[in-house]
Order: C-alpha cells, then structure tokens, then sequence
C-alpha cells in the first residue's frame, strides 16, 4: 500500500530538485522546494547527454514534455590528428545512441512539471535537523518548516549531507576539465565536421587527454550549438617563478591544447571560434554510503559525484527522481520507501563513481597513443575500461562474458 499524504522539502530547485518535486507529486505527497538562488536557471549549464530510453520513460512519465528539443545521434565516432600532419585520422565508430540536450532547456521542461507544489526561490537553507517526532526540519533565514522527508538536491555542497554524512569530501582526479558551448555558425566553414555532427557525437584524442563533442539545441528556437568537454592536465607551474597559472589563464588553455593537438579544422573552431559559454573545473568524486537516512534522503549531487566520463550527472538525477516514485508509490511508510531508495541508489552511486575513475584512467591519467589505434584497439581499450561494467556510453561494446 502506498504511503500518503507526506510533507516533502526539497533543499535545491535546479535539475535534481525539480525532478524529486515531480516525483514526490506524482506520487501523492505535498512538496515544497527551497531554492536558494533569486533568478531563473535556464542560462546556467551546458550541454548533456540523456540515454534514449531514459527521455522516453520521463517524457512518457509526465517528467518532461514531448516538444523539449533534443538533438538525438546513434554513433559514436573516434577521431585523433593523424601522425606527423595536421588533418584529422578517424580511428573508430560504434553505436552508441544519445539525446543530447541543453542544461537549460531540461530544467525549464522540469521546472515547468514540478508547478504543481510551492518553490522558495532567494531563501537559502541554512540548515536541516531532526524534529522530536522523528520528522524533518528545514531552516532559513525566514524561519523553518516541518516536514515528513527532507530531500538534500543542493548539488556537491549539500548541507543535507553534511548532517547524514559529514565525513564524506571529494577526492581530486588530479586533472581538469573545460566545458564549453560554441554557436553552430562556427562550423559554417568546416562542412565535413558540421555533416559527421549531424549524425554522431565525437571523441577526440590527443597526448594526455581527450575531448567529446556534440550538438544541442540553443535557447532560441530551432537553434543549435556546438557543446564539448576537453578533459587533460593542468598548465604546468611556471619555470621561473614556481607559481601555478591563475584561473584565467588555465581557462584559456584549452585553446592552447587545441591549437597544439587538435586536427586543424577542429582547432580552428575551438581555438578561434567564439564561444557562447565557457567554465572549467577541476575533476572530483565522492559517493556517500547510503542514500538516505531517514527522514533525510540524498539525490543528484548531493548523493555522489562521479567524473564526468560517465555523462551521469544529469543522468543519475533522474533516476534517483524515479526511484522516489517507485519507491513512494511501492511503500506503507515513509521510513520504509527511503530504505528502499537507498538500496538501489547507493549501489548506482558508487557504481558510477568506480566506473568514472576506470575511465578517467584510461583516456587521460594513461592515454594511450591514440593515433596508432584502429577500431579494434578502442574496443579493446573501452572494454577494459569497462571492466564487465555497462554504459550507454558504449553502446556496441557489449558486457564481456
């Protein structure tokens, strides 16, 4: 019998909190999210990748509209600048089906789902605790609120999880990654890298790194852009003086790698090509041991932070949002629907974070030469990467036996 009638706070409005308030709806309960950002989202985040089947249960689910653009591909190509010459040496293709889609337009489709409850927008939450009933609180700087469950979606941050688990910090990868989205016009001029896009997403490899390119769709209307991930070393200190590049200059080293290791035409849009947006950060991970303490129950960020070489950031959101539904929908108590949760999540989560530092060490921390390699070579290397392990980002690279 499913439980009814619960009061669910959600710490954090962005892609994890609106998917949770959707689910925490769907399933019956009174949902209240606090964001503590004043302003609209839409404009922050770059591009992601959905699996297929994962867009058509939300969209079938009521999470997300039919009409919110995606920019959908089935192959996987890998590319490295061919030896001793500046053009482009294709090494593989796979099948590996994505949806990507623009950060901003999936929280606008969410946000827009998640209506039905009340959203706090500029009332940070300044702390969460335990009532003596057994139920939750949520503090801000209004006052505070009582509630059944208190969902932690405040992102890598959480001061969710620093109560259910203090002990837990992100441990460095030791390199970083640039994120960034370049308008579509920019392939104007390289028609071959705008026709292999609009069929497959790219990795491309260099010394020390890689990067993976796709198109999504931009804000406006029936538009498109250029979204990548570079992922490599940090600048090296400078010789003369000991000290580390500051943050501007390491932002702008990705034009350096692409000026310096690319394949030409792919150098000349990243490194010349003006971009619509552009971040960098260091890559980190961390998974905390269990999902959810009751009353308290962790999602997206908040829950784990694997290296992005998964693609399951976003991703992961989701499913914990699902999860809650299932799991609300399947349960007599609001104790017993997060045990339930937290036995599926908490195995995913740290799952996922192995799976990313499996793949971290493979294609930057021992990148291989990957000029010398052909298809039967990536495969050998996504295999073992893998490790028995699955991913929709390797599609054709079936579980070995």
């Amino acid at each position: 019998m499913a439980v009814t009638g619960l009061r669910i706070g959600v710490v954090g409005g962005s892609i994890a909190g609106c998917a949770m308030a959707i689910a925490g709806a769907r399933a019956g309960a009174d949902v209240t999210v606090h964001e503590r950002s004043d302003g609209e989202l839409q404009d922050r985040g770059f591009g992601i990748v959905i699996p297929p089947p994962l867009h058509r249960e939300l969209v079938a689910g009521g999470y997300l509209g039919a009409g919110m653009p995606t920019t959908p591909v089935a192959t996987r190509v890998w590319l490295a600048r061919a030896p001793g010459r500046r053009s482009a040496r294709e090494l593989a293709r796979q099948q590996a089906p994505v949806a990507p889609c623009n950060w901003g337009l999936l929280w606008r489709a969410l946000r827009a789902n998640a209506g039905g409850g009340a959203y706090h927008r500029g009332h940070p939450v300044v702390s969460v605790g335990r009532t003596a009933s057994g139920g939750a609180v949520i503090r801000t700087a209004d006052g505070e609120r009582e509630y059944d469950v208190v969902v932690g979606a405040d992102g890598h941050r959480s001061v969710t999880r620093e109560l259910v688990a203090p002990e837990v910090r992100p441990v460095p990868a030791g390199y970083l990654v640039w994120r960034g989205t370049i308008p579509s016009s920019a392939l104007r001029d390289h028609p071959k890298q705008l026709e292999l896009l609009e069929s497959a997403w790219v990795t491309l490899g260099f010394p020390g790194g890689h990067g993976v390119f796709y198109l999504i769709p931009g804000a406006a209307s029936g538009s498109r852009l250029l979204a990548y991930a570079v992922y490599a070393s940090p600048p090296a200190a400078d010789s003369a003086t000991g000290t580390a590049p500051n943050a501007p200059v390491r932002a702008a080293y990705v034009r350096h790698i692409a000026e310096e290791c690319f394949p030409a035409e792919w150098a000349d849009i990243v490194a010349r090509g003006g971009h619509s947006s552009q971040a960098l950060h260091p890559v980190a991970d961390f998974v905390v041991p269990r999902a959810a303490e009751p009353p308290f129950l962790l999602a997206g960020d908040a829950a784990s932070v694997t290296r992005p070489h998964t693609a399951s950031g976003a991703v992961k959101a989701l499913q914990d949002a699902l999860c809650l539904e299932r799991s609300l929908r399947a349960s007599a108590s609001a104790a017993e629907a997060l045990h339930r949760y937290a036995d599926e999540r908490s195995a995913e989560g740290a799952r996922l974070v192995g799976l990313g530092r499996r793949l971290g060490r493979a294609f930057v921390e021992n990148a291989p030469d990957w000029p010398t390699m052909g298809p039967a070579e990536v495969e050998a290397l996504s295999r073992a990467a893998l490790d028995g392990d699955d991913s929709y980002l390797y599609g054709s690279v079936q579980r070995q036996q």
